[in-house]
């Protein structure tokens, strides 16, 4: 694809940054009892998006470094609803996860200030999506987490709803 200009990557680096902080927002005012329920069907709940947030951000955080500092590495995709059963996402504090989200998203975004035009390029293979450069990395993870804060808010609305 057609790379990015400076300027672009720039804008999506600070909405990365951002990402954390609309997710708080999303969560302020959210009842306390609702962060396990399912008012939407088929959909994750508050804690099980929180969660999936954190081990996505842990995942990515290693993608994106072993895309700038490896040659031609294979990333590995995962299925996430897996992860939200398995590893117990709606049974969990989800304090110290968003608190994993907000410090791997720190380090990571301070990575990514000082990568140059080179690294942006860098190529490795992703077992899902193909051809995957740390430029598509930051595309991906640019909204992320703004797109499930904004899932938090609409099971909040549900949640309001439904009482």
């Amino acid at each position: 694809g057609v790379s990015m200009t400076p300027q672009e990557r720039n804008q999506l680096i600070e909405q990365y940054a951002n990402g954390p902080g609309e997710v708080a927002a999303s969560l302020e005012g959210f009842p306390a009892g609702g962060l396990a329920a399912h008012p939407i069907p088929g959909k994750w709940s508050a804690a099980e998006i929180v969660h999936h947030l954190s081990d996505s951000e842990t995942i990515s955080a290693t993608r994106v470094r072993r895309l700038v500092a490896e040659t031609n590495p294979v990333i590995q995709g995962y299925d996430q609803d897996e992860y939200a059963k398995a590893l117990r996402y709606n049974e969990r504090d989800i304090a110290p996860a968003m608190a994993n989200l907000r410090a791997v998203r720190a380090v990571t975004t301070e990575l990514l200030w000082t990568l140059s035009e080179a690294d942006w390029l860098k190529q490795g293979w992703h077992t899902d999506a193909g051809l995957y450069t740390t430029e598509r990395w930051l595309g991906i993870y640019a909204v992320h987490a703004r797109n499930h804060a904004a899932q938090i808010v609409r099971l909040r609305e549900a949640l309001g709803a439904a009482r």
